[in-house]
């Protein structure tokens, strides 16, 4: 059950309950619990219809996995991230038609500074 709680342990609570609050009261709070069942029994039917009114027809054909928040899960995502494969090096083919590889393309050299004029522009900085 939930919470705990079995069918000896409700039963307990039913009865004292019914004792406290009297026979007097208790019919009154008996029809209010039947009430309350009866409108969240036509709630939750209304709202299994209007989500199937807004799904449309098609609502067998929903892959529900892809909707399924745990995939943003970020201690997940990092996980998976760190389980693939690491990547291959991508082959570059230069002017002459030789093959480099992306571990033996050069680096590219960082702008000197010349002493008798401005400092040089890094089109990559920030």
């Amino acid at each position: 059950m939930v919470f705990g709680l079995t069918w000896e342990k409700l039963l307990l609570i039913a009865v004292i309950a019914g004792m406290l609050i009297g026979p007097e009261r208790l019919p009154r709070y008996a029809e209010a619990l039947a009430r309350f069942t009866v409108r969240a029994r036509e709630w939750v039917a209304g709202a299994k219809t209007r989500v199937q009114d807004e799904m449309g027809e098609g609502m067998e054909d929903v892959d529900w996995r892809k909707l399924d928040p745990r995939q943003y899960d970020p201690r997940r995502i990092i996980r998976e991230a760190l389980l693939d494969d690491a990547p291959t090096p991508t082959v570059r083919v230069a002017a002459a038609g030789a093959a480099l590889t992306a571990a033996s393309a050069p680096e590219p050299q960082a702008p000197t500074k010349r002493p008798d004029g401005p400092p040089p522009f890094d089109a990559e900085a920030t």
